[in-house]
């Protein structure tokens, strides 16, 4: 391999609801592109894989990390063989060969014919650094993807003239009641044809072919989504088990139209447990698509309101108990909490598709910034990346003694994780709380219906233990929230997102503002 022979630090840039990312591909460079649930996987063979120098290359791309000969493109969607992404190579007027890589929910194409020996293999997880713990691979593939499928290309081909165009497309958002219409002039006779169905691990994505003019409504439910269909006619389809996320999808013909019922595992509520998009006609083609994805990991990723990015002022309380002393003038004092990144240093915690510790501070950050523009005196055990003491024992026994009179709330923030057999079986937001105090239950109910209503995450309630030290030693209320878990390919998706991670921390700051408003807290000083 020639010495100056690199592959990193990509240009990019976003317009439309897209990314597009352009690598430089030096003469002799191989490479293989993996889709998965998290984003696009490049493996590179013939050239030195460099660091990056920045990680969010845009609105598609959340994330862009390298480490030995491997390079993922975190995404805030699931990719499969043909959707979410296109791949092209060219080459530019300065004879300089290209990778161009676009991202987009409702872009489909998948690699381009210029790339050479191009097969497809999706995958259940990315991998890059921080290194994921490996998942079990799934039975379930997208639609017309086969296990044998392989996805590899090397530089040095004949480029296209240039890269794919952009289908438009429009991104109507999660509503309790999603409506819209296809594209065109009504077609009175047109059938539904039955749903497409794509599967990845932990996720169902759903396609309906929707002929020109036909309107459709989107209604979560207890027991799935109903989709209201008019302008269009179908058959009384159906099928049963079809995937863990979609047990049944039936077509229930009506007066004008025809309901599709898509059966789910868990209740949807209107910013969880699915998403939609509606997608323009392919070339050729006069159907809009209307893709729907199914999966109860799937949370509230959308930005919060500016004017939501507080918590209201939580008052001062006074130096001693006493009305009386209040009218004498008595000093007034701040609430005070600690607040608890999980691990940090020499131990990382869990490891995914997030690092632990590195999540952890980084929302207990953000909530401390929240609650002290809040009038809160807010204590962190660690404020950067590093531990308390090198002895776990010792160390949260340090985190716990941090929680005595004087303070009125202890709360530990961590992800959680599965091993790769179970894996897909874990994902959501629960909260721990111990006997240590009489309102430490109390406390912990707040800040799980709190983090669960700003995110819509699956919650997996209340967890009551006697074993957790930075709990048990705790000598005021007390609680430790897991927010999400690290080997689950759609909420490591969650993880990643800076949206999430927003939704997480004002919802832990309200639950903590609650608990200190309500005199849910140790007394005294």
């Amino acid at each position: 391999m020639p010495q100056a022979a690199v592959f990193g630090n990509p240009r990019s840039s976003s317009e439309g609801g897209r990314t597009r990312v352009v690598f430089d591909l030096i003469q002799g460079v191989t490479y293989r592109l993996t889709p998965t649930s998290g984003g696009l996987r490049i493996d590179v063979a013939g050239a030195q894989v460099l660091p990056p120098v920045r990680t969010a290359l845009g609105p598609q791309v959340l994330d862009y990390r390298a480490s030995g000969a491997q390079v993922l493109l975190v995404t805030p969607f699931a990719l499969t063989r043909t959707e979410g992404w296109q791949a092209s190579e060219a080459t530019l007027a300065t004879g300089t060969r290209v990778l161009i890589l676009d991202f987009g929910f409702d872009l489909v194409g998948g690699a381009g014919e210029g790339l050479r020996g191009l097969t497809l293999m999706p995958q259940v997880n990315p991998v890059g650094p921080p290194a994921p713990r490996p998942l079990p691979s799934s039975s379930g593939t997208p639609e017309g993807v086969t296990p044998s499928d392989v996805l590899s290309a090397s530089s040095g081909v004949t480029p296209p003239s240039s890269p794919p165009p952009l289908p438009p497309g429009q991104v109507p958002g999660q509503l309790s009641a999603l409506t819209g219409q296809a594209q065109g002039q009504p077609q009175p006779a047109a059938l539904l044809p039955a749903p497409r169905i794509g599967k990845n691990p932990a996720l169902t994505r759903v396609v309906l072919d929707l002929p020109p003019g036909a309107q459709y409504r989107l209604v979560p439910t207890s027991i799935g989504l109903r989709v209201e269909l008019r302008g269009v006619g179908a058959a009384p389809l159906a099928a049963q088990e079809v995937s863990p996320e979609l047990r049944a999808w039936r077509y229930e013909p009506t007066t004008d139209g025809v309901t599709v019922m898509l059966l789910t595992g868990t209740p949807l509520t209107d910013r969880s447990g699915w998403r939609a998009q509606l997608v323009a006609p392919q070339v050729g083609s006069d159907c809009s698509r209307l893709a729907i994805d199914l999966s109860p990991a799937l949370a509230d990723l959308t930005p919060l309101p500016r004017n939501e990015r507080k918590v209201a002022a939580v008052p001062a309380r006074p130096a001693a108990r006493g009305i009386a002393l209040l009218a004498l003038g008595a000093t007034l004092i701040k609430p005070r909490v600690v607040i608890d990144p999980g691990h940090g240093g020499h131990d990382p915690g869990g490891v995914g598709a997030v690092v632990e510790k590195q999540v952890a501070l980084d929302v207990a950050l953000r909530v401390r910034d929240l609650l002290r523009q809040a009038g809160v005196e807010v204590i962190m055990t660690r404020e950067t990346d590093q531990a308390l003491l090198l002895d776990k024992a010792a160390d949260l026994n340090m985190r716990a003694a941090m929680g005595t009179p004087g303070t009125q709330l202890f709360l530990s923030i961590h992800v959680n994780a599965l091993p790769p057999a179970s894996a897909l079986r874990g994902y959501g937001v629960e909260t721990w709380w111990n006997p240590n105090h009489t309102l430490s239950s109390a406390f912990a109910d707040l800040i799980q219906q709190n983090v669960t209503a700003v995110t819509g995450a699956y919650s997996r309630g209340l967890r009551n233990t006697r074993s957790l030290a930075v709990l048990r030693n705790s000598r005021v209320p007390a609680a430790l929230i897991e927010i999400g878990f690290t080997s689950h390919p759609v909420d490591g998706v969650n993880l990643q997102s800076t949206n999430y991670l927003d939704r997480v921390a004002l919802g832990i700051a309200q639950g903590i503002r609650e608990a200190l408003v309500t005199g849910m807290t140790a007394q005294g000083n």
